[in-house]
């Protein structure tokens, strides 16, 4: 049997790692050059480093920080946040990520991903989705961009199988409702997206206790949990939620 990966989040503002609820009232948590560190050492599988005003700001990423990120951690590292060229994919690969999440960038030039997949491989291309509550959408949830900040006329099931076909091989998938609540992720969104494309599928948003995320991997068809809060708070350690979830019966690399 596969297994489940666990993924730290780091969301990035000015240079600082940041952490809000909903996309809302963010505060400075910490260095994320250390951070990413500290996490590598306590034995995450991956590294998520997200810029979360670069496309609201219209540029791109900050390559000497994710290069500063890369040299501390030897594990897959992904980068989101203002990528909108190939050339940026190509810069931000050379600074030392093995994979880029395209979101905004992607809703508004599609091809951008077909593209980079075409250059780079379907491994390195990753759809990050924001995606919100609407009963007036054929899967009852819209997708966002821009941080969350604007709404599109796209509805998540059909975006996430669009993605896929135009290459990408990865979706990372945020509830907006769920985000920072420390609530639960939110299943029904992940499973009917898990379900429904053939590429992994990363849960992100609502994570708050070891049997969320078991709950997501499990009943959520996720293939990976992303989590932030739960471990910059101090809270949980990685080796004590792998314990804990190899424990509830879910492969994990311990």
């Amino acid at each position: 049997m596969l297994k489940k990966r666990i993924i730290v989040c780091l969301d990035v503002k000015d240079g600082r790692t940041t952490k809000g609820v909903k996309f809302q009232n963010n505060l400075d948590i910490g260095n994320p050059v250390e951070m990413a560190a500290q996490y590598y050492t306590q034995g995450v599988d991956e590294l998520v480093f997200y810029d979360i005003m670069a496309s609201a700001r219209g540029r791109g990423p900050i390559l000497e920080l994710i290069s500063k990120v890369a040299s501390q951690v030897f594990i897959p590292f992904c980068v989101g946040g203002g990528i909108g060229t190939i050339d940026e994919i190509r810069s931000t690969i050379l600074a030392g990520a093995e994979k880029v999440s395209l979101n905004s960038q992607a809703v508004k030039n599609p091809a951008l991903i077909s593209e980079g997949a075409r250059v780079f491989g379907n491994q390195c291309i990753v759809l990050g989705m924001d995606a919100a509550r609407d009963e007036s959408m054929p899967s009852g949830y819209r997708v966002f961009i821009n941080g969350g900040r604007t709404k599109t006329e796209l509805d998540a099931l059909e975006w996430a199988k669009k993605a896929v076909s135009l290459g990408a091989g990865e979706i990372v998938l945020n509830s907006i409702d769920a985000d920072g609540t420390k609530s639960g992720y939110e299943i029904p969104l992940t499973k009917m997206i898990a379900q429904n494309v053939a590429v992994p599928v990363i849960a992100s948003g609502g994570g708050g206790t070891v049997e969320h995320m078991a709950q997501v991997l499990t009943e959520g068809r996720a293939d990976a949990a992303l989590i932030a809060t739960m471990v910059h708070s101090g809270q949980y350690t990685l080796q004590g939620i792998k314990k804990d979830l190899a424990k509830a019966g879910v492969p994990v690399r311990i």
